[in-house]
């Protein structure tokens, strides 16, 4: 029994001394864990705490700069000042094209709010916009932050889109073109683009003179981009500078009306005229028909911006004769007497020289007066080539006319060494050499200014520096008083005397040239004249391209027009008429 006893209590002894072991083994075990888990997280945030700090004084001692740049970037900016561009004016100070400030209409597509309905609405009928125009444009423009609702519209209506304050919707200044003579002055001014820089004319031209330079500044913008306040001018705009035309404006609204109205009166397909100054080469007027106006342009066919005066060929015909005379006279190769035989015809080599009526004899006047092919063909063919084309060179035939004009021709005139005899009497009636009505103008101030060619410009000036002799001064104005019969009753122009003045002038009519050869009914009808013709002030020059009312002469078709328009301009520029009743004097002058 004790034995039992003592052996139970050695073995419950002993079996509750090693259960207490195993469960003070566990115990600690855990406990071990738990400390080691405890500090990994602490370890980790004092990790992560240096981190933070270490970025913070890397951002706020040793590289602040760096935010406050970021900082600047989001609510401080530079922005373009929009420079006022050149005005463009008449010689007397007439605007013709003028800059007026106006508001452009943008938006931030990822802020504007479609669920304003109404106020969107409101929006577009103010723009004059179709019902849902924002919606699409912000549908097709949502992944960007920038996109135009309008452009240039008034600071009337941009002030009453601004009162709906639409959350999105920005507005910014800009200036817009106006062209106050409008469709008179189209072809010669041009026009410039929504961005306002030039397309065409002379704002092309002179783009980079009108344009000025921009200036910036630095503005605040709030968190919606606004400029919410103006810091400092950065660079002040420099307006761009004025350019002072040597056009008239009355001179250019009378030749455009005229010519407008001889168009719809022959129901030509063309026109164009210019009105030179005889004594400086300024170009007082340029017009053109059809015409267009710059500031409704929208739909219109490039050709209709066309300079034609300036850019647009033709062969001129008739109108060279006086040149030719003149050269034959100071070349010696003809008499101031001389009599030619015409017959209607001349033979030059395979081919016929016509005329249109057999003249019989002709003086040196008469070849001029009636016009006659067959007496310059042969005055042509008695001047060697060389001289020949080089008096066409000297007045600008196949050479630029240099006024600065964009797209300015340049025209044709085949070298002399290649001329053939055909080649050379077909030259001394104006085939086989063409020319602009500007060139053809200034090929005309060596008879109008004594022999003295002028060069042209279409920049006020007051005398040319340039003007080089090409004839006598005597040969000049026997010349010219040869051309005054031309406006006599049996001449071929009657109809461009001009009222109050005497006036010189040559007439052409000439076949245009097609695919395969000239074509059969299709005709320039020229006119180049000068007055008063004794001390000639203007010279004009008309060109109506096919007239298909039944009436093509140059003497029928343009001769009238030269004569309502010198009248007009001789009048406004305060030229003493210097005869009162122009028949009688004529007649007389015709029978001496």
């Amino acid at each position: 029994m004790i034995h039992f006893q003592g052996k139970y209590r050695a073995h419950g002894k002993g079996g509750s001394f090693a259960g207490r072991s195993h469960r003070f083994s566990a115990d600690g075990d855990i406990t071990a864990l738990h400390n080691s888990r405890r500090k990994m997280v602490v370890v980790f945030i004092m990790a992560c705490m240096a981190v933070l700090v270490g970025r913070a004084v890397d951002l706020q001692v040793l590289n602040k700069q760096f935010l406050k740049d970021q900082g600047d970037m989001r609510h401080v900016s530079d922005v373009s000042v929009s420079a006022y561009r050149g005005m463009i004016k008449d010689r007397n100070g007439a605007p013709l094209a003028i800059s007026t400030p106006v508001e452009s209409i943008w938006m931030n597509p990822q802020e504007l709010d479609l669920a304003k309905k109404d106020e969107i609405r409101q929006v577009e009928k103010l723009l004059n916009l179709s019902k849902g125009k924002v919606a699409e444009l912000v549908k097709g423009d949502a992944h960007r932050q920038f996109a135009y609702i309008a452009r240039q519209i008034s600071p009337v209506v941009a002030e009453q889109v601004k009162a709906l304050k639409l959350t999105g919707i920005y507005f910014e200044r800009e200036f817009k073109r106006f062209y106050p003579a409008g469709e008179v002055s189209a072809h010669l001014v041009g026009f410039t683009d929504i961005d306002d820089v030039g397309q065409a004319g002379l704002e092309s031209g002179y783009e980079r003179s009108l344009k000025g330079i921009p200036g910036s500044k630095r503005v605040i913008r709030d968190g919606q981009r606004r400029i919410i306040e103006d810091v400092e001018n950065i660079k002040e705009p420099v307006a761009g500078k004025n350019l002072e035309l040597s056009i008239d404006q009355r001179i250019q609204y009378l030749a455009y009306r005229e010519l407008q109205l001889a168009v719809n009166q022959h129901k030509a397909k063309s026109a164009a005229l210019v009105v030179l100054d005889a004594k400086s080469g300024e170009i007082l007027a340029a017009v053109n028909q059809p015409s267009f106006n710059p500031n409704t342009r929208k739909s219109l066919k490039e050709a209709l911006y066309r300079n034609r005066s300036i850019t647009d060929v033709f062969e001129p015909g008739s109108t060279v004769k006086p040149f030719v005379v003149a050269a034959a006279l100071d070349g010696g190769y003809v008499s101031p007497n001389e009599v030619f035989e015409t017959h209607g015809f001349y033979q030059v080599g395979s081919h016929v020289v016509k005329d249109v009526h057999n003249y019989g004899a002709l003086d040196l006047t008469g070849v001029l007066k009636k016009s006659s092919n067959v007496a310059v063909s042969q005055m042509a063919l008695r001047m060697p080539p060389e001289y020949f084309w080089g008096i066409y060179n000297k007045l600008g035939f196949g050479v630029a006319a240099g006024s600065g004009f964009p797209g300015e021709a340049s025209g044709s005139m085949l070298d002399y060494q290649s001329w053939r005899e055909f080649d050379r009497a077909t030259l001394s009636f104006g085939y086989g050499v063409s020319t602009s009505a500007l060139q053809l103008a200034r090929a005309y101030t060596a008879l109008a200014d004594d022999g003295i060619l002028h060069s042209v410009s279409l920049l006020r000036r007051d005398e040319d520096v340039d003007g080089q002799r090409v004839f006598t001064a005597k040969t000049a104005k026997r010349v010219r008083a040869m051309m005054e019969t031309v406006l006599m009753k049996d001449g071929t122009a009657y109809e461009g005397r001009v009222d109050g003045y005497s006036a010189a002038g040559k007439t052409g009519t000439v076949k245009k040239a097609g695919v395969g050869g000239y074509i059969e009914k299709s005709y320039f009808s020229v006119f180049a004249g000068m007055a008063p013709a004794n001390n000639p002030r203007l010279i004009v020059v008309v060109m109506v391209d096919e007239p298909s009312a039944g009436q093509y002469y140059g003497g029928i078709v343009s001769a009238p027009v030269f004569s309502k328009v010198m009248a007009g301009a001789l009048r406004m520029l305060e030229v003493a008429p210097d005869q009162q009743d122009n028949m009688p004097i004529l007649l007389t002058r015709q029978g001496s």
